[in-house]
């Protein structure tokens, strides 16, 4: 069999196992953790899967681990039911965070495990994926992840022009890169370019907009805070799509 098939069905074989086994261990902890830290832990378990397989292997990982969930560590225990609004609502959000870190693992398959693995980064996806499924409106969540990116990148200031783009200032990649025109550009030696740094927000193949980073002179983020930037900004994004869906 070729390496690459037997790496795709290791990975595959690891989205049903892995979260089921960190579900059933976390069992004995289960009075003492609330649901979100379990929620998180599995987050890494997903995580774990993706940057190793392909996004069905990530996709897999993500609804195995809300089923897992929902079956060892919400009441009634032991029963695919979930009878607490506040659970249902973890678990909902346990499977779209899983799925949004999943793809971007795929998409970045040298992502670093501490990543998702620092509590204030994922406290930080948590919090964003949960106020985009409660916003009335996609504005909150903008502002929301404005305020996020300010401390997460430590900015001087941050701004979102919706619609089209115009000019071509450097950007902030999904990758946690940045790039000035078609060039590759080495924050870690040189800091930021100069002017403001394009961060865009997408959601379902649609361009709804850009975060405006204004950085601060001589700050250069860790390459794991500037992805999970990225992420925040594909949050916004999904948000907005729900919003104006098609719009962007």
């Amino acid at each position: 069999m070729p390496r690459y098939l037997a790496s795709d069905r290791v990975a595959l074989i690891g989205a049903l196992v892995l979260p089921f086994l960190v579900a059933l261990a976390l069992v004995p902890f289960r009075s003492r953790l609330a649901e979100t830290n379990e929620a998180l832990i599995l987050v890494v378990a997903i995580v774990l899967v993706a940057a190793r397989g392909t996004r069905l292997a990530g996709a897999l990982a993500a609804v195995s681990a809300a089923a897992w969930f929902d079956f060892f560590l919400t009441r009634p225990y032991q029963r695919f039911t979930i009878t607490d609004p506040d659970d249902i609502q973890t678990a909902v959000l346990l499977l779209v965070v899983g799925l949004l870190v999943a793809q971007l693992a795929v998409r970045v398959r040298r992502l670093e495990v501490v990543t998702v693995t620092d509590a204030d980064h994922l406290s930080r996806l948590h919090a964003t994926a949960r106020l985009a499924q409660r916003a009335g409106s996609p504005e909150a969540v903008v502002d929301h992840v404005r305020g996020d990116l300010t401390e997460l990148l430590e900015l001087r200031g941050c701004r979102f022009e919706y619609g089209s783009l115009l000019g071509r200032p450097p950007r902030l990649e999904h990758d946690g890169s940045v790039s000035v025109g078609r060039r590759a550009w080495d924050l870690e030696r040189n800091g930021w370019p100069e002017g403001e740094i394009e961060l865009r927000a997408s959601g379902n193949g649609h361009y709804y907009g850009r975060f405006m980073l204004a950085p601060t002179p001589g700050s250069v983020p860790s390459v794991q805070a500037r992805r999970v930037a990225a992420t925040l900004a594909d949050l916004t994004g999904s948000a907005l799509d729900t919003a104006l869906p098609g719009e962007g």
